[in-house]
């Protein structure tokens, strides 16, 4: 039993390999599928992929150890296994292109592994006061709740710096993230994967800061300094729990020059 290259455009084939093969163990497989995609560099390919059924755990692990790159998940495929009679369904796609670093290696054997191993959403907040301690919440064009300054870590990016930076382009304030305060982790919800949200220090400042705010209109509506009565009246529930979480952090930090250990919370639940 072979595996089997299948053309689907100039110089990308598909790789595929029947059940029977499988069934004969990850390594006797996973050999086969990598000895035929080399063969299908060595004949002229660039790229070579296979589209594997999401419920397959063993046919996944074949691909990978074969040393095809997860790339994602094609949906309602209407020719998941070449057979354009068969109903769509979605695949995961892995692929190999005829330059990648090679497996053998280590910089090519972590792109592997990063293909596959989970990603996490990062988001990043800085929790701002003024003089009377109020917070500055940021109301939104998109959603009703207001919230924390900030916004997504770009892939890459400093969380510390992504603070600054959203809100810069956001506020076009220069403020500088202190220390991080809070960890919060936020479960998956309303189409949202899971996501680590981390609130840092943004210290103290005066109320007349508000008069130096450009206001990025697309996202951010108004901006204002809000006691923390107010917080619990505009925000989310799981919103001023992380703001009354970061609080008690900062409440808790010592009072020496050293800063105090961050907290971690889930969905602002200690």
């Amino acid at each position: 039993m072979r595996a089997e290259l299948t053309s689907v455009a100039p110089g990308v084939v598909r790789v595929s390999w029947p059940p029977a093969l499988q069934e004969q163990g990850l390594q006797v497989c996973s050999e086969e599928v990598r000895r035929v995609v080399e063969s299908a560099f060595k004949g002229g390919a660039t790229r070579v992929e296979t589209h594997v059924d999401p419920d397959d755990d063993q046919a996944q692990r074949v691909a990978t150890f074969s040393g095809l790159m997860r790339e994602g998940v094609a949906r309602g495929v209407a020719d998941a296994d070449g057979e354009v009679d068969r109903p769509a369904t979605d695949r995961v796609v892995y692929a190999r292109l005829v330059d990648d670093t090679p497996l053998e290696d280590p910089d090519g054997f972590r792109t592997l592994l990063n293909s596959f191993l989970p990603r996490k959403r990062a988001i990043s907040q800085l929790l701002v006061r003024d003089r009377d301690d109020r917070v500055l919440l940021c109301q939104l064009t998109y959603k009703r709740d207001h919230d924390l300054p900030g916004g997504v870590v770009e892939v890459g990016e400093s969380p510390q710096l992504a603070v600054a930076r959203e809100v810069r382009e956001e506020l076009a304030l220069d403020l500088e993230p202190g220390r991080l305060l809070l960890t919060d982790w936020l479960p998956p919800w309303g189409g949202w994967d899971d996501a680590l949200c981390l609130v840092f220090d943004g210290g103290v400042v005066d109320a007349s800061v508000l008069d130096e705010v450009v206001r990025q209109e697309r996202e951010i509506r108004s901006v204002a300094f809000h006691t923390p009565a107010e917080v619990r009246e505009r925000c989310a529930d799981f919103t001023a729990r992380r703001v009354e979480a970061a609080l008690a952090a900062l409440r808790a930090a010592p009072p020496a020059a050293e800063p105090g250990p961050a907290a971690y919370t889930e969905s602002g639940r200690g």
